[in-house]
C-alpha cells in the first residue's frame, strides 16, 4: 500500500511524441496498482511531428522500456544514424559531418584532435575525417552495430535512428495502454486550481467530464495550455542568437537506398534538413521569416528536394527560448510547451527524454519540496543553455556573407559561455565538457573544425612525443580504421537482413 503522502493521480495533458513518451517511461517506473496515469489529448488537434532524427542517448530510454531494437525499427519505418552533414554552413559548397563518436584514439592523456594537429603542422595531408569511423561508414554508407570484438572501432560504434514520428508516438501510446495508462479523448476547455494555492486541481473536458489529479504533465505544445495560459509562468526568448522562427516542412518519395546520416544543408536565410526513412523522405526548411517569404521559403525547399513532394508543405511557428519555470506549483512542462530549441543538432526527442529522468530523480510527493522544483527548474535551465550555445556555434562560425541573414549571424553578439569557449579554442584548441553537458569536445571539435575555425597552436604537451612516434600511431590508426569499414555491410543490406518495415 502506498504511504498517504504519496502521489497516486497524475493527469498528462496532450499526446504526441512528449505526452506518450512521458506515459511510457511513467508506466514502467511507477507500475503501482494505487497509481492512476491518465493521458488526455485529442484528435482534433494536431501534433507538430517532425521530429524524426535522434541522438544516440535514445538507445538509453529504449533499453529502460525493454524494447526490443529491432521490432521498434520495423514498427517506426527507421533507418540508422551515424551523424549529420553540414552542407554550406561555413561556406558555399563546403561540406562536414559532425559524427556520433571520437576521433581516433586518446594518447599520453590527451584528445586524438591535439596529436593530429601537430601531424598536420609536421606536413601530413590525412583529413581528421581519416580517423572517424562513423565518419568513413556514412560516406561510404555503411552500417554496423557494435561488435564484440576488444580493441576495435567496431567495438564501440555510436548510433541513432531516423523515424516517423508520428510511428513513434503511436508505438510509445501501444506501449503505455499495455502498461495501464488511461486516454481520454477529448480537448480542455477550462482549468481549475485551488483558490490559495493556485496549484491545479482539474481540467473540464468539451463533453462536460472534469478529470482531477495531483500532479500535471503540460505536453500540450507550443501553446503550453497549463505551464503558460494558466499559470503565466514567462519565457524567455532568445531570438537574439537563434533567430530562425520558422518552419516549412514537406515529405517526399523514397529515392535509393537510405544513407546513414542526417543532411543538414544552409539557405539563404535558414537551413534545410534531409531525413531519409525506410518508405519516404522527410524534409523542412528551418527559417527566419524576417529575412525571407513563407512563399520564397517553401519554393527553396521544394527545389531542394531529392524526390517528388509527398502532399503540400505545411508551416509552423516557433520561438526558440524555454519557459521561466518548466516546474511551477504541481505543473511539469515537458517537450514543446517547455522550450524550444531548433531540431539543427536532433535534440528535441533528447530534451524529452532528459526531462522525464530528472523527474523521475526528482519525483515529488504531495509535500512538493520547493528545493526539489528550484533544482529541477535549474539543471533544466543549465541543460538548454548548454544545447543553445552549441547550436549557435553553427550560425556565428561561418565566412557566409551572401545575405543578411549571414551577416548578422556571423556578427552577433554570443552568450559569454559560449564566447570563453572560442576564445580558449582558438588559441590552442582546448575543449573542455561541462556538468556532463551533452555534447562533449569531439563534438565541439567537429562543428568549429567543419566550420573553418583554426587555433593558433596546440596543446604544447603533444610535443614530448618523437615525430617517429607520432607519424607509426596515426598510420596505425588510419589502417584499423579502413579495415573496420572494409567489415561492415552497406546500411540497406544491414536493414534487409535485421529490420526491414
Amino acid at each position: 500500500m502506498l504511504h498517504e503522502d504519496n502521489i497516486k493521480k497524475i493527469v498528462i495533458i496532450g499526446g504526441g511524441t512528449a505526452g506518450w513518451m512521458t506515459a511510457a517511461a511513467m508506466s514502467r517506473l511507477l507500475n503501482h496498482p494505487e497509481m492512476s496515469i491518465q493521458l488526455i489529448e485529442s484528435a482534433a488537434i494536431g501534433t507538430v511531428g517532425v521530429g524524426e532524427a535522434t541522438i544516440p542517448h535514445i538507445k538509453l530510454f529504449n533499453n529502460l522500456l525493454g524494447l526490443q531494437e529491432n521490432d521498434f525499427v520495423r514498427k517506426t519505418n527507421a533507418t540508422f544514424k551515424l551523424g549529420i552533414e553540414f552542407v554550406n554552413w561555413d561556406k558555399l559548397g563546403k561540406a562536414y559531418i559532425h559524427p556520433f563518436g571520437a576521433y581516433g584514439v586518446p594518447m599520453e592523456g590527451l584528445r586524438f584532435h591535439q596529436y593530429w594537429l601537430r601531424h598536420r603542422a609536421m606536413g601530413d595531408t590525412h583529413s581528421i575525417d581519416d580517423y572517424n569511423l562513423p565518419i568513413l561508414a556514412a560516406r561510404a554508407g555503411k552500417f554496423q552495430r557494435p561488435q564484440n570484438i576488444p580493441n576495435s572501432p567496431l567495438s564501440n560504434i555510436e548510433y541513432a535512428f531516423h523515424f516517423d514520428a508520428g510511428l513513434y508516438a503511436n508505438f510509445m501510446r501501444q506501449f503505455a495502454e499495455r502498461a495501464g495508462v488511461n486516454r481520454t479523448e477529448g480537448k480542455v476547455i477550462k482549468v481549475n486550481q485551488n483558490a490559495e494555492s493556485g496549484f491545479v486541481e482539474s481540467v473540464e473536458l468539451e463533453n462536460g467530464d472534469v478529470i482531477e489529479g495531483e500532479l500535471f504533465i503540460d505536453c500540450s505544445g507550443f501553446r503550453g495550455l497549463l505551464i503558460e495560459q494558466t499559470l503565466e509562468t514567462g519565457y524567455d526568448d532568445w531570438s537574439d542568437v537563434l533567430p530562425c522562427n520558422s518552419a516549412v516542412v514537406v515529405p517526399s518519395e523514397k529515392i535509393g537506398d537510405p544513407i546513414p546520416y542526417t543532411r543538414s544543408t544552409a539557405h539563404e536565410a535558414g537551413w534545410q534538413w534531409r531525413i531519409p526513412l525506410q518508405s519516404r523522405t522527410g524534409n523542412g526548411h528551418v527559417f527566419c521569416k524576417d529575412y525571407v517569404s513563407d512563399e520564397k521559403a517553401a519554393e527553396t525547399l521544394l527545389a531542394h528536394l531529392d524526390s517528388p513532394a509527398i502532399g503540400d508543405p505545411r508551416f509552423l511557428r516557433f520561438t526558440t527560448g524555454i519557459r521561466k519555470k518548466v516546474w511551477n506549483k504541481n505543473v511539469i512542462a515537458i517537450g514543446l510547451s517547455a522550450g524550444f530549441m531548433e531540431p539543427l543538432e536532433s535534440t528535441s526527442i533528447h530534451l524529452i527524454q532528459t526531462a522525464i529522468a530528472r523527474l523521475m530523480t526528482n519525483f515529488p510527493d504531495k509535500h512538493m519540496n520547493q528545493a526539489d522544483i528550484d533544482y529541477f527548474n535549474q539543471r533544466t535551465q543549465l541543460e538548454f543553455e548548454q544545447v543553445r550555445d552549441f547550436l549557435i556555434l553553427h550560425y556565428c562560425a561561418t565566412e557566409r556573407d551572401d545575405s543578411d541573414f549571414w551577416n548578422y549571424c556571423r556578427t552577433m553578439k554570443l552568450p559569454n559561455t559560449l564566447q570563453q569557449r572560442l576564445d580558449i579554442y582558438k588559441e590552442n584548441a582546448r575543449l573542455y565538457r561541462h556538468d556532463n553537458e551533452l555534447f562533449g569536445d569531439a563534438s565541439w571539435f567537429a562543428v568549429m573544425h567543419g566550420q573553418g575555425i583554426s587555433p593558433k597552436r596546440y596543446h604544447p604537451n603533444v610535443n614530448m612525443m618523437p615525430d617517429e612516434e607520432l607519424d607509426r600511431r596515426m598510420s596505425d590508426i588510419r589502417r584499423v580504421w579502413l579495415n573496420s569499414l572494409g567489415q561492415m555491410p552497406s546500411h540497406q543490406n544491414f536493414i534487409d537482413q535485421h529490420c526491414r518495415a
